[in-house]
């Protein structure tokens, strides 16, 4: 049982401050404090964990010796059961915060919790200015279509595994599986944002490794065999359809970029004099620039575009207006138009046929192809090589493969295709 050395109030107030702060002791770590200006403090000194700690108990006279003792009992007690009473005040208010906010929330006419939509759409808000727009817009639509219906307005700390899994179940019913999959991803980012920012303690996402089935794996359909490849040149160039169209078809084996990339270039980015094309990191998939030194075709063929299409801002303009790129559908039509089914050839396919020649029939090194494909390479020490690595390697490269094109087009004899050992 606590000593108590102070009698009663009454000392308390005949007790005068002075220029120095005088501390009166009431016994077991309590006491109060009385500063130079007058004002009275309790505290209360602690020992926890090996740690001395002191907790604030009030002000005199708004808390007498009595209600200040009865506090320091409540806190020793915590302390005897090895709780630090400074943590349950911390918890404390927070919880009233939570509470404060609530009503406010209420009185605006929200929900009184942080809900998933509004956790999610917080969450969009701050990161998808790091995204291309296709793939945010991609994002948004695929959570106000299949996520927010089900669970968005659940309070996001209370939503289980199981309500989480029935929203995507939906998703995979009509054979989106691939969706289902990145709809999960999306939501434990969402998650975690919650725990991060104080809305949510856990994140029920993990719990559904392994409950939706797996994704089949399927490859873009491409044209790898050199006497195939330049049937498919002839093809090209016999096209009779636009002409912006065909000049994308004509450019796309020789940069071998990823067709969104392709159909988007701005004459802004392009130096023909330099023979580059400079792709800013906000086009790329890797989100980091990207360089393509450009052969001597590839210029001819762009020069010969610029009469037509230089005055504007995108090399491939569509066929309506010229104030937006060409559609993401044109290439493929252009292909199918030219008879080649869609098992056999896309607009990925040039990246896989660039792929495999340069590495099974032109031997260049491996880091080199990576790298022009833009995929992520790193130096012996870890770190990505900047968009400029080995520049001069890889013009050589791309105009050796120019050449090679301009072979297997002419029906030149080539070197024909086989698997590595």
């Amino acid at each position: 049982m606590a000593r108590h050395l102070i009698k009663t109030d009454v000392a308390i107030r005949n007790t005068k401050s002075t220029d120095a702060t005088l501390r009166l002791s009431d016994g077991d770590g309590l006491y109060l404090l009385i500063k130079p200006n007058g004002a009275k403090w309790w505290r209360l000194d602690y020992s926890i964990g090996g740690k001395r700690k002191t907790l604030s108990i009030g002000v005199y006279p708004d808390t007498g010796l009595k209600a200040a003792r009865n506090k320091a009992d409540e806190a020793r007690q915590l302390v005897a059961a090895g709780t630090d009473p400074s943590d349950v005040r911390k918890a404390s208010k927070v919880q009233q915060a939570k509470v404060l906010e609530a009503d406010k929330r209420i009185a605006d006419g929200l929900p009184a919790v942080d809900s998933f939509e509004e956790v999610a759409r917080e969450w969009f808000t701050k990161f998808s200015a790091e995204w291309a727009p296709s793939h945010a817009d991609k994002i948004i639509r695929r959570l106000e279509r299949d996520i927010f219906p089900w669970i968005g307005k659940r309070p996001i700390a209370e939503i289980t595994a199981p309500e989480l899994l029935a929203a995507l179940r939906r998703i995979e019913e009509r054979g989106a599986v691939e969706t289902a999959h990145r709809a999960h991803q999306n939501c434990g980012q969402i998650f975690r944002y919650a725990i991060a920012t104080g809305r949510a303690e856990r994140d029920p996402s993990p719990d559904l490794r392994g409950a939706l089935p797996s994704v089949k794996q399927t490859h873009h359909a491409a044209i790898t065999d050199p006497k195939a490849i330049g049937e498919l040149l002839r093809a090209i160039d016999g096209y009779q359809g636009y002409f912006v169209t065909k000049c994308a078809l004509r450019i796309a084996p020789m940069v071998f970029v990823r067709p969104g990339e392709l159909r988007k270039a701005e004459w802004a980015e392009i130096d023909l004099d330099k023979a580059e094309w400079n792709i800013p990191a906000g086009r790329m998939k890797m989100r980091e620039p990207h360089l393509v030194p450009l052969s001597t075709q590839a210029v001819e063929v762009l020069r010969e575009l610029h009469a037509l299409t230089g005055d504007g801002r995108y090399v491939f303009p569509g066929a309506r207006t010229n104030g937006r790129p060409m559609s993401d559908n044109a290439i493929l039509a252009a292909l199918r138009r030219m008879g080649f089914a869609k098992d056999e050839m896309s607009g990925h396919g040039f990246r896989a046929m660039a792929r495999t020649i340069l590495d099974e029939v032109l031997q260049v090194r491996p880091d080199f192809i990576e790298h022009q494909l833009a995929h992520a390479v790193r130096d012996p020490n870890g770190r990505a090589y900047n968009r400029i690595a080995h520049l001069a390697e890889r013009r050589k490269i791309m105009q050796q493969w120019a050449d090679y094109l301009d072979k297997l087009k002419a029906g030149a004899d080539v070197i024909p295709l086989h698997k590595k050992a």
